[in-house]
């Protein structure tokens, strides 16, 4: 009775009454095994959530050691995931600029809200609820995701830079677009070499990390042959009068937004005063007011993006005359200046260019300077509008997750033979986000492709879950500057590599063999997630209410 009183509380103690000690070594293997992919992917998956790299990194060390901790599953792995990062996206892009400080804020505050529903669901003992979300439903949904989320890669993949759409079948044809005016391609080659070599080393030799071995190679080629090639340039030296002026008008629209919304901030903080202190005369003006501030505020966005458009698409030759580097319109280069053979673009995102040393570019996007150290504990700022926001997009996650976790824990105790919880591996999974939260981290859940790396190695307990993070500790302290040259395009190949697994076309007619309904259920929710994307939840939510009609 003690024994399972004690397992109730302290899951791992079960490792070390069933000898935990004699499978030290081979549990070590497994999990340094596991973080030769769980770091490359963890920096690939924090961007497509939208996040500096660094950020996969932090949610590869803390939330998978409190999981495997408290978990039910010895050989579940942890930590960032493609789907959950693209809802995360999907979640917080939405309400906050992707990149900002907020966003980050905001992310952290959805891995508290995750945490803290599956926690509670664990708690209770509802673990059952996740069959709200049907089979038919989870696989329309993954396919639909899974190519999102390898189209959402073109971009990187092309080294072409676009602006978000509103829906996401826009921005693949603008990053198509984009890609018939110009590619770089030595960033194609990059990506189509970091993917054919993994796919080579993936079927010809399982057992060597594939990941790890496109990331160091790739890596050492970008720094030998100096692939990013950026320079910082006056103005004075971009001899283009279009590109001055669309930097003028670029950079004024920017600050003007900027202005304009700290009036806004003003007159909004005025109308709850006004309408706590019951002057309805004045929380009308103040919304009025804000409402005209909002129109004037989408204005100046709608000028800042599209000089921004159309600075991207300036083409220029560069010269090395005169003291440094100089660039001409192409075509236009005078006739005693000897052109470098290189063409450069000019680096714009959503601040204001410096003129005195705008960022120009002739190479390719690398991963660039990660902070080495560990991240800081502090709570996460509670913001009661973006919790609101948040809210229905936290439960969709924590179920999804969940469902995720759930499924590979339960495939791999049929091989193991060992006993999962659903209830104590919510449990475990919510106390992960919520202890991850504290320190900076983003929604993760278990992985299919880590797991399954982490059962073929022999992990027998969850001791190799621990010498993984432990092998992420290492590479934050020590050796983050090695990984300032990994290409961009070299992680988009590592998403698309691993949405592959998410594909299943056998579900579809396995789903329409069974019930003809259900084969409905998963076609329309497969169509309704790419329609609806970004707001792939969208999808979800017409699936789960199919799949409720059809029960009735």
């Amino acid at each position: 009775m003690r024994r399972v009183s004690l397992y109730q509380f302290l899951p791992f103690t079960a490792w070390f009454m069933d000898g935990a000690t004699r499978h030290l070594k081979t549990d070590a293997m497994a999990g340094l095994t596991v973080a030769l992919v769980l770091v490359p992917q963890s920096m690939a998956y924090a961007q497509l959530a939208g996040l500096p790299a660094f950020y996969g990194l932090y949610a590869a060390f803390i939330p998978p050691v409190i999981a495997t901790l408290f978990g039910s599953s010895r050989q579940l792995s942890t930590g960032p995931v493609a789907v959950v990062s693209l809802m995360t996206a999907v979640a917080v892009g939405a309400f906050t600029q992707a990149g900002s400080q907020d966003y980050i804020l905001h992310t952290v505050l959805l891995a508290l809200m995750v945490g803290m529903i599956q926690f509670s669901l664990g708690v209770l003992r509802l673990g059952s609820l996740v069959s709200f979300l049907s089979h038919p439903v989870i696989n329309g949904f993954t396919n639909g995701a899974a190519l999102i989320i390898a189209s959402s890669q073109l971009s990187k993949l092309l080294g072409v830079y676009v602006d978000k759409a509103p829906h996401h079948y826009q921005t693949v044809i603008q990053v198509v677009r984009a890609a018939c005016h110009y590619v770089h391609w030595p960033t194609v080659a990059m990506g189509v070499f970091a993917f054919m070599l993994m796919l080579s080393i993936k079927y010809l030799s399982p057992k060597i990390p594939y990941v790890l071995v496109a990331v160091v190679v790739t890596t050492l080629f970008s720094w030998i042959s100096d692939f990013e090639k950026n320079r910082h340039l006056p103005l004075s030296r971009i001899h283009s009068p279009e590109a001055a002026e669309l930097i003028t008008l670029f950079n004024e629209r920017t600050r003007q937004v900027t202005m304009l919304e700290t009036v806004r901030k003003r007159l909004r903080a005025r109308r709850m005063k006004a309408a706590a202190s019951g002057d309805r005369g004045e929380e009308l003006s103040s919304r009025v007011q804000a409402e005209l501030v909002t129109f004037d505020i989408q204005t100046a966005l709608e000028e800042a993006a599209a000089a921004r458009r159309k600075l991207r698409k300036l083409l220029f030759e560069g010269t090395t005359e005169n003291g440094g580097t100089h660039l001409f319109p192409r075509g236009g280069i005078p006739e005693d200046h000897t052109p470098d053979g290189l063409t450069w673009r000019i680096s714009v995102g959503r601040e204001p260019l410096e003129t005195d040393r705008i960022m120009v570019t002739a190479g390719g996007a690398v991963l660039g300077h990660i902070p080495r150290g560990l991240p800081s504990m502090k709570a996460p700022r509670f913001d009661a509008p973006a919790a609101r926001h948040l809210a229905p997009f936290a439960a969709i996650i924590a179920l999804l997750g969940f469902m995720e976790a759930i499924s590979v824990a339960q495939a791999m105790a049929a091989r193991t033979g060992q006993r999962v919880d659903p209830n104590q591996e919510l449990i475990g999974q919510g106390l992960g986000n919520m202890v991850g939260s504290f320190f900076q981290c983003y929604p993760t859940s278990g992985s299919f492709s880590r797991s399954a790396v982490n059962l073929q190695a022999g992990a027998v307990t969850g001791m190799s879950n621990l010498f993984a993070s432990l092998t992420v500790l290492v590479v934050l302290l020590f050796l983050t500057p090695l990984l300032y040259h990994l290409p961009h395009s070299v992680l988009a190949a590592i998403i698309m590599m691993a949405v592959l697994g998410l594909i299943n076309v056998h579900g579809f007619v396995h789903a329409w063999r069974v019930k003809w309904y259900d084969g409905v259920i998963t076609l329309v929710t497969f169509f309704a997630t790419l329609l609806f994307a970004p707001h792939i939840d969208r999808g979800i939510l017409i699936g789960v209410g199919l799949s409720l009609a059809s029960f009735l």
